[in-house]
């Protein structure tokens, strides 16, 4: 269950977002990966905890298709 994962027409441009706030699910995924260390994640999000990133990261995995796209070398 995602119960942290909100959308609002009116916020943020209706992306998702965490409980409400205006912090997008795409912005806390983005923050997962510049902070590793979690420690300094929730010091510089101190409203995020633990099961809201776990709920982004789940949305974010659950709204990614498995399926491929040719690219071509550069």
């Amino acid at each position: 269950m995602m119960d942290r994962i909100t959308w609002n027409p009116g916020q943020m441009n209706g992306q998702p977002c965490i409980r409400g706030m205006r912090l997008t699910v795409r912005r806390v995924v983005s923050a997962v990966a510049a902070y590793p260390d979690r420690a300094e994640l929730f010091r510089n999000y101190p409203d995020l905890d633990e099961e809201d990133v776990r709920q982004a990261l789940e949305f974010a995995a659950a709204n990614l298709g498995d399926e491929v796209s040719e690219m071509s070398a550069a």
